[in-house]
């Protein structure tokens, strides 16, 4: 289409799309069932924003606009959250696979909130970069939870003085699914570091954080590349690599329903604060804080 390729499109444009009248479109605008932006002084309307809409509302998808979010928490797995969300008693159920299964969730409609922990190396940023590209245009808010602390979990005592990537050639490594936050960041940590991962012998696939702890706990990995907080609870010893952001991606409408405000309101008490210190290898200080606000 001639249109393809033009990121804002002009009212006339927008009306020759739609076969509608130019005053049509700016009953439309006015009325604001249709995106647009007057940061120019004249109307324009985003061609990717103007695409969404199209679908939401074309013939065939009155049942996907009426699909309410089912109450429940999916994506990455963060302890601090899961306990928070059974004291809290906000009635948020969880499901807890990883950060990309979890958006995919989100971008579906079937969650009120997505965990994620999703890194780039270009600019060393946490999750927008995705949630950008992603969720674009749509009515969501991403919004910190927490800096937590990862790095190699060993055996008590470190007996094979594990300290850097270079430390892992040979070793047996806890593996993750892929679509994990903790895989990924593995992968883009150990090419920056130009350590190729195939020197590692990875174990089955763990489908949570504890999961791989355990198994160096129980003595089947030589590392795992979990959460400080783990290797605490474990008595293991830690080797910290790097700070991560867990983010949640909320829906605008969720973020008002009294279920996450429940979860919210408990965040800000004593006992959870205190959760927080003992767990070990947490920084909740700008929790709530929003890091991208789609329209």
């Amino acid at each position: 289409m001639r249109y393809q390729s033009i990121e804002f499109l002009t009212t006339k444009e927008l009306a020759d799309l739609l076969r509608i009248k130019e005053r049509r479109v700016y009953d439309l605008a006015s009325s604001g069932e249709v995106p647009c932006s007057r940061a120019t002084g004249k109307l324009l309307f985003p061609r990717k924003a103007i695409d969404q809409w199209l679908v939401e509302n074309g013939s065939g998808f009155s049942a996907l606009r009426r699909k309410e979010r089912a109450n429940i928490v999916v994506g990455s797995h963060d302890p601090l959250l899961e306990w928070a969300l059974r004291e809290s008693r906000s009635d948020l159920a969880s499901l807890f696979d990883s950060s990309v299964d979890g958006l995919e969730r989100f971008k579906d409609g079937s969650a009120l909130s997505a965990g994620m922990h999703l890194y780039s190396s270009q600019g060393n940023v946490w999750n927008e970069h995705i949630v950008a590209e992603e969720i674009e245009f749509r009515r969501a808010v991403l919004v910190e939870w927490a800096w937590r602390e990862r790095g190699f979990i060993v055996a008590k005592s470190n007996p094979q003085n594990i300290a850097s990537f270079e430390d892992l050639n040979k070793k047996t490594v806890a593996g993750r699914q892929a679509g994990a936050g903790s895989s990924l960041l593995l992968q883009s940590l150990a090419d920056r570091d130009d350590f190729s991962l195939k020197a590692c012998k990875f174990t089955s696939e763990q489908r949570s954080e504890l999961d791989c702890a355990l198994q160096v706990a129980e003595g089947k990995a030589d590392v795992a590349f979990g959460l400080k907080s783990f290797a605490d609870q474990l008595n293991l010893d830690f080797v910290p690599v790097i700070k991560e952001r867990y983010d949640l991606l909320v829906c605008r409408k969720g973020w008002f329903d009294p279920s996450f405000q429940t979860l919210i309101d408990f965040t800000r008490n004593d006992n959870f604060k205190e959760k927080a210190a003992e767990l070990g290898g947490y920084d909740i200080s700008e929790i709530w804080s929003v890091r991208y606000n789609g329209e």
